[in-house]
């Protein structure tokens, strides 16, 4: 098996066409999941040598300065696609008017959001005391115009399941960032090495997401069919915004009630537990999206292929989850260290809560992938203002209470949310719940035989966390493995990814 660049471009003659999306949508799937999840892993490994490599090249007020500016800059990025990457995924049909439309409206979106991070930059510096932010706040604007430009495009790779493409971007725009970032932090440029590493990053995304996706766009035109998709894309952007605050209302009462230590220990045990998951469920659902939005006519096969991206987030995700919570302690003492210790019921809490509210969260792909725009948006400000109450009802309680009241609100409204997210869809409570209910099952005998083994051997603690954390994976994977459904998608997963490896090493 050869990959040529050429094999990576979205042919011309495709881009308008979906009759070819639906063909072979297992092995698809399956490539692009493990290509997402793959770029992921090389990602987070690049992070991590920028962060290791830069530290010794830069100081904490070089990354202070920068991250002043990018809070603004990372606020406004969730409002550049204005929700239309989706709709042009979502939409069965599209034609080049009507993604036309969409580029403008997102170039110009990107454009007037980038003049009011320029406009406002003379008031980030004064606010913040720094001169040196005017211009850095200027600069990172010209970033955030060009990411704008790729929307539509990288909508179309998308749509039509290009995500070997889309990995190659991620990583090559991702090393030519650090590279860029190093060599210039080495030579003295001091924080500016960090803003030129962002402009890297989004220039070289330009060109080869505009190099893969070979599609140009024509001038605007008026009746060309766009309206719906706006509206689609409004939806989702009302969505965005509400669920924005509402996902950050914990961090702003915290800081303001409760102060600044508890802040820290407590978004630290959010971003622990949360990290992991995201490299995880990310990368499938965003190759679930396009599949699920391509088969929405087809009702069995929907339901079957929602089922299996259901089945395969919950058995790997709810381990995960799980295994945090039973040894919350020794994971935050290695990562973290001693002085952390205070994270460990924060960190157990929500990852009680992440066993099963994380894989709930594929509702709004289904509700995404029919159209529902706005049953999402209304979703997000029902969803926001049961996530707000609990963290009032559970502030004087402190931050153990905040987790704790968003966990139990959480799971109270998890069955009247997925009756409202799945109505007039093929999908059905029963159904999810009848695919969460193996790998609940074989968690529950996964957690008994870490306890039995918390209860016979407790000297040396070494010895103790390595023979339970031993038999709760034994115990699940023999237990998830005797499921055919599991056997199935390990199979595929072979053939179409490690097998034709193994095969085209053997012949080459």
């Amino acid at each position: 098996m050869s990959l040529s660049i050429k094999s990576l471009r979205l042919p011309p003659a495709d881009i308008f066409q979906s009759e070819h999306i639906g063909k072979d949508l297992a092995k698809k799937s399956i490539r692009g999941g493990s290509n997402a999840l793959g770029a992921q892993a090389v990602i987070f490994a690049l992070n991590l040598a920028r962060i290791v490599v830069l530290a010794r090249l830069l100081t904490p007020e070089d990354y202070g300065l920068v991250g002043m500016v990018m809070v603004i800059v990372a606020f406004a990025n969730k409002f550049k696609s204005a929700g239309l990457n989706l709709a042009t995924i979502q939409k069965e049909k599209i034609t080049h008017d009507q993604i036309s439309g969409l580029f403008w409206i997102n170039a110009l979106l990107s454009l007037v959001l980038g003049l009011c991070i320029v406009g406002i930059a003379p008031l980030v510096a004064r606010f913040y005391g720094r001169f040196e932010l005017t211009a850095v706040t200027a600069v990172l604007a010209i970033s955030f115009f060009a990411q704008g430009l790729t929307v539509q495009h990288a909508a179309l790779l998308k749509k039509h399941i290009f995500f070997s493409t889309i990995a190659l971007t991620q990583i090559v725009s991702a090393s030519a960032s650090l590279a860029a970032a190093i060599i210039l932090a080495w030579l003295g440029w001091q924080y500016w090495a960090l803003v030129a590493g962002t402009l890297v990053s989004a220039t070289v995304t330009l060109l080869l997401t505009f190099y893969f996706c070979p599609w140009r766009p024509g001038k605007f035109k008026r009746g060309s069919g766009i309206r719906d998709m706006l509206v689609f894309g409004g939806h989702i952007t009302g969505f965005e915004f509400v669920n924005y605050f509402a996902r950050n209302a914990d961090n702003l009462l915290i800081g303001k009630f409760i102060g600044a230590d508890a802040l820290g220990i407590y978004s630290k045990a959010y971003q622990l537990f949360l990290m992991p998951v995201q490299q995880i469920r990310g990368p499938i659902l965003q190759v679930a999206m396009p599949v699920l939005s391509s088969l929405r006519n087809i009702p069995k096969r929907y339901v079957l292929y929602y089922k299996n991206i259901l089945d395969i987030l919950a058995t790997i995700i709810i381990p995960i989850a799980a295994y945090s919570a039973l040894e919350a302690h020794l994971i935050v003492s290695v990562f973290l260290g001693e002085q952390w210790l205070a994270v460990v019921p924060v960190y157990r809490i929500l990852a009680i809560c992440g066993i099963v509210m994380t894989v709930a969260g594929t509702k709004g792909a289904v509700m995404m992938s029919y159209g529902y725009s706005k049953r999402y948006f209304i979703w997000g400000l029902i969803n926001s203002v049961v996530v707000i109450s609990s963290f009032v009802v559970g502030l004087p309680y402190g931050i153990v209470g905040v987790a704790a009241s968003y966990t139990i609100g959480r799971y109270i409204i998890l069955i009247p949310s997925l009756y409202y997210c799945f109505h007039k869809t093929p999908v059905t409570v029963r159904l999810f719940l009848k695919t969460l209910s193996p790998p609940l099952m074989s968690i529950l005998a996964a957690t008994i035989s870490f306890w039995a083994v918390c209860y016979f051997v407790e000297e040396p603690k070494v010895l103790a966390y390595i023979a339970r954390g031993t038999l709760f994976a034994l115990v699940y994977a023999g237990l998830c493995l005797s499921r055919r459904s599991t056997r199935s998608i390990l199979t595929l997963f072979w053939k179409e990814t490690i097998g034709k490896q193994y095969i085209f090493k053997q012949v080459s």
